[in-house]
């Protein structure tokens, strides 16, 4: 069932928000000349796959978790398209790929090797990861990766079609602050 709401809800994202697409995307065309930002993330049964966002760095950016990277290393439209959580649009696309949710525990990095054990030890592989979820609604990312495992088990645990849509919805909503920088 959800993977069905998955597939609906991103296609009508897609449609509904093709406008704000292109205008980001020309946007970002000036902010960096690459709109677009591609990077190999850990999904599903710790498979990798490539994760798409609007790009808010610029291009020869270290790729490290977010967290690590100084706030200075974002550019100013970066800024508002993470606050407003447009740059993860794109993610509509890995969602109907199967690749992710829409709710789910946030992919991570392979080099993130503390956060992928955590989560190994917690089932958080064992299902698609997401655009957003309990630990991004509570604040809480990879740079606390106990806390975000433990969180991540207690989303997948509970999980039904009411949390699904109450994840979403408060996220759109703004609650969580998305990536610390």
């Amino acid at each position: 069932m959800l993977r069905f709401l998955d597939i609906v809800l991103s296609l009508l994202g897609l449609i509904v928000l093709s406008p704000v697409f292109l205008i980001v995307y020309i946007v970002g065309h000036f902010d960096t000349g690459a709109p677009l930002f591609f990077q190999e993330r850990v999904g599903k049964n710790q498979k990798p796959f490539i994760l798409i966002k609007f790009r808010t760095m610029p291009l020869h950016t270290k790729s490290v978790a977010t967290h690590l990277v100084g706030s200075g290393s974002v550019t100013k439209i970066g800024h508002i398209l993470r606050r407003t959580k447009l740059d993860e649009l794109p993610q509509l696309i890995n969602v109907i790929k199967g690749e992710m949710s829409l709710v789910g525990p946030r992919p991570c990095l392979f080099n993130q090797e503390n956060v992928i054990y955590e989560r190994a030890q917690r089932g958080a592989f064992d299902v698609r990861p997401g655009i957003t979820g309990l630990a991004q609604i509570r604040e809480v990312d990879m740079s606390t990766p106990v806390k975000l495992a433990e969180l991540d088990r207690e989303m997948i645990r509970t999980m039904s079609v009411t949390n699904y849509f109450l994840y979403i919805i408060r996220t759109v909503l703004g609650e969580g602050a998305g990536d610390r920088v």
